[in-house]
């Protein structure tokens, strides 16, 4: 077996700072000394452990495409070493190139072989055979966003030939009138073409919240960037939008864009990749897209025989062939509207003695009864929603009623338990109740949401229903969710949680977690309805859970680092600290606040919010949240590249926090002390400082930050010339950080390797650990991504003369 774990770009990457031009010096048959001969015998001569492997090789053969001239020397060199090539996109994702050189061997792995990462094999290999690159990122799947579809799907044979025809295009309008199952259509168009996508199929749904505001497109942006590994995103949506499109622009994905409102919404959600596809669903015909080569379908009603058969579909043949005409009579009531048709069919088949004939006369009456509800002219949708409700049992149609209130497009049974006022086990019986008669739609993991007409309905009867107290149930919803993310903060980020928490009574339990990555992906996971749940409060005045959830969601603004949604929740939680006058609330949200704006960029900003928060911090004789707020200053002027002032500040910062007892704090002003002594070449202080915040985080024990201390000692060891033990400290890092989970971190301790490399004169090991470095950060940091390859690009710069 031959296993090299190096990937061929990143050889060519050797002699070419951009791809491309290592694809052009590839094509160069004639040229001895070219790109990929230099990449072979960097190749064979290079260390065993290299993380860049299949995706970088991958990435050489994408970037060849349409150039068989390179193609083919690839292929001929791994025909010459019989090999398959498996590579691997940013996030670890399964992307295979084979040599189609070598048909008559066989590349297999059998027995209880597993492959963790990239990795080339050679020949037939069997039996118990464990191959592991240790790589910093962990794999992620391959997104598959398409909302469900029901098993019974009828007609629309017409409609997808129209849009088969229309697949070249690379955007598709699909419009139609609300009811007429646009999502449920694409959706399934969508499944039907699976294979041609398989980097991915997202989906977003667009449209107008709870509030009455349609889904900013930065909401989508994140959700599609986080899909593919990316978490240090931009605050900017322009900036967003760039690196969205660079990022889909290799891919081969589908994009399913529901219920958008404008083209305005859509165009930043586009993948510039020829080899993706976009599909909006809309109520409008959205003819602004026309300018972006948009092709358009309009996806009318059921005919007659296609209504017929849903609803035959739903209660059964036996009983439909007793009562065609009466079946048929429904069918026409519901006026070929899916959405009538599948509630009047559920309700049919939660009452299996009532009679069909009955249904017809129940929905002749409330056929006259146009209210609010309507599609586009046509009352079925509001008889059948009508019908449907005045046969659920009185604590069913509660529930109904106490969900119409609610702001999140989507939930679990403990907000329905919230809402509602209700036990879990009574708030799923409930869920139940409403899923069977078609009123709640099942998304599966316990998450559920209303269709845009269903919850216009359920909000109408809910507001005409005096003992509903609608904005009750919304403020124990959103106590839950203030509840739940303070049960991941506590399990994430333990020596944070020191502010008071308050729930509306009846607020269900919190969520409780096995260990700190379920509770991080929870709060990814949820991550718009926690946005909801903050707005809802500000929009509410409810002051205190304002702050508190911004508070809370701390762990999902350090790991996380959504700048936007971390800006948005502290300016809001600034403004209800100020009118609910707790104390140390104010503070709280100035320098976390003040963090937010650092990390986003902003230091000029942040300097002023920690200058306020050490007024209030020196009024209320609060010499901890002065401590803080001096230590922010000093981040500040250090990120303004102030060091003398930053040094000032840090050292004002670490005797308060020292008076006072406050070892974790004064551990950490001690790094950022030594960070600056380091740039200042005072290593000999640096080392001090280091040393002993190292020790005094490990004993805390902060695992993430005394890595961060020792990696910095690291630094300040190479500093000193004492390059063994630089090193010893800077992969002991290393190790701490892949242990935990810290990526950022992980490609910032290999950038440091290489830097301390580079200050021992070992060029070439300095190149290969600054490479492994951009690895990590192109899957989750396009600042980090663009500055190392500045660097990277340095290192190829020939000598100046003597």
């Amino acid at each position: 077996m031959v296993e090299v774990t190096v990937a061929l770009l990143a050889a060519a990457l050797l002699v070419c700072a951009d791809p491309r031009e290592a694809v052009t010096a590839l094509g160069a048959r004639s040229e001895p000394d070219s790109a990929v001969d230099r990449a072979l015998a960097a190749l064979e001569a290079a260390p065993a452990d290299r993380a860049l492997a299949g995706a970088l090789a991958g990435s050489l053969l994408d970037a060849a495409h349409g150039q068989p001239e390179v193609t083919a020397r690839l292929h001929h060199w791994m025909a010459a070493q019989d090999t398959v090539v498996t590579r691997s996109g940013p996030t670890g994702r399964g992307i295979h190139a084979h040599s189609d050189a070598t048909p008559d061997h066989s590349n297999t792995i059998g027995g209880s072989a597993r492959i963790d990462g990239p990795s080339i094999q050679a020949h037939t290999i069997s039996g118990g055979v464990h191959l592991t690159t240790r790589g910093p990122l962990r794999p992620l799947p391959v997104p598959r966003q398409l909302p469900p579809v029901p098993n019974r799907f009828v007609d629309r044979e017409k409609d997808i030939t129209a849009l088969n025809s229309l697949h070249s295009t690379h955007l598709v309008v699909v419009s139609g009138p609300a009811g007429v199952g646009k999502t449920t259509f694409v959706s399934h168009w969508l499944r039907q073409l699976r294979d041609d996508f398989p980097d991915g199929q997202l989906y977003a749904d667009l449209g107008v919240t709870a509030t009455g505001t349609p889904v900013p497109p930065q909401e989508a942006l994140g959700q599609f960037l986080r899909a593919y590994g990316f978490t240090d995103l931009p605050s900017d949506q322009a900036e967003q939008t760039a690196l969205w499109r660079s990022v889909a622009g290799d891919l081969r994905i589908a994009v399913m864009l529901d219920n958008a409102v404008s083209a305005a919404q859509v165009r930043p959600l586009l993948p510039s990749g020829s080899g993706s596809l976009s599909v909006v669903a809309s109520r409008r015909k959205l003819s602004g897209l026309l300018a972006d080569g948009a092709a358009f379908h309009e996806l009318g009603l059921l005919e007659p025989a296609a209504a017929v058969q849903l609803l035959v579909g739903r209660i059964g043949d036996h009983r439909a062939e007793h009562e065609r005409d009466a079946v048929t009579a429904v069918a026409e009531l519901c006026a070929g509207l899916p959405l009538a048709l599948c509630l009047a069919g559920a309700r049919m088949a939660a009452r299996p003695r009532r009679t069909v004939a009955s249904l017809v006369d129940a929905l002749n009456r409330e056929g006259g009864r146009l209210a609010a509800l309507h599609a586009d002219g046509h009352s079925a949708v509001q008889a059948a929603l009508d019908e449907s409700y005045a046969s659920l049992p009185p604590d069913m149609a509660h529930g109904y009623r106490c969900l119409g209130g609610l702001p999140f497009a989507v939930f679990g049974t403990e907000v329905i338990a919230a809402a509602c006022d209700l036990p879990i086990r009574q708030a799923e019986a409930v869920a139940d109740g409403l899923i069977e008669v078609n009123l709640l739609e099942d998304l599966g993991a316990n998450r559920f949401r209303f269709h845009e007409l269903v919850r216009l309905h359920a909000a109408q009867r809910a507001s005409q229903d005096q003992s509903v107290a609608t904005l009750d149930g919304t403020r124990r919803a959103v106590g839950w969710y203030l509840a739940t993310a303070t049960a991941a903060e506590a399990l994430l980020t333990p020596s944070h949680r020191n502010l008071p928490r308050e729930y509306p009574r009846g607020t269900p339990p919190p969520l409780s977690f096995d260990d700190p990555n379920a509770a991080l992906d929870w709060l990814s996971r949820e991550q718009g309805q926690l946005a909801t749940a903050l707005r809802t409060a500000a929009d509410n005045d409810w002051h205190a859970a304002v702050w508190q959830l911004a508070d809370a969601l701390w762990p999902l603004w350090h790991r996380l680092r959504p700048y936007d949604l971390w800006l948005e929740a502290h300016h809001k939680g600034l403004a209800a600290a100020r009118r609910d006058g707790r104390p140390g609330a104010l503070s709280r949200m100035l320098t976390s606040g003040g963090g937010a704006l650092l990390n986003s960029g902003q230091p000029e900003e942040a300097l002023a919010w920690y200058a306020e928060a050490l007024d209030h911090a020196r009024a209320d004789q609060d010499r901890k949240a002065e401590a803080q707020s001096l230590h922010g200053i000093g981040r500040a002027h250090h990120m303004l590249g102030h060091l003398s002032e930053a040094t000032s500040f840090f050292t004002r910062a670490l005797t308060r926090r020292e008076a006072i007892g406050y070892v974790r704090g004064a551990a950490l002003t001690r790094v950022c002390l030594g960070e600056i002594a380091i740039a200042q070449g005072r290593s000999d202080q640096a080392v001090t400082e280091l040393t002993t915040a190292h020790r005094e985080l490990a004993a805390l024990p902060d695992p993430h930050d005394a890595a961060r201390a020792l990696a910095f000692l690291g630094r300040a060891q190479a500093a000193r010339g004492n390059f063994t033990a630089a090193e010893s400290h800077l992969e002991a890092a290393l190790d701490e950080f892949r242990s935990i989970g810290s990526v950022h971190w992980q490609g910032r301790t290999m950038e440091m390797l290489g830097l301390t490399a580079l200050d021992r004169g070992a060029q070439a090991t300095a190149r290969a650990w600054l490479e492994r470095s951009l690895a990590v950060y192109a899957s989750i940091s396009p600042r980090d991504t663009r500055r190392l390859l500045d660097r990277i690009s340095s290192l190829r710069e020939p000598p100046a003369p003597a």
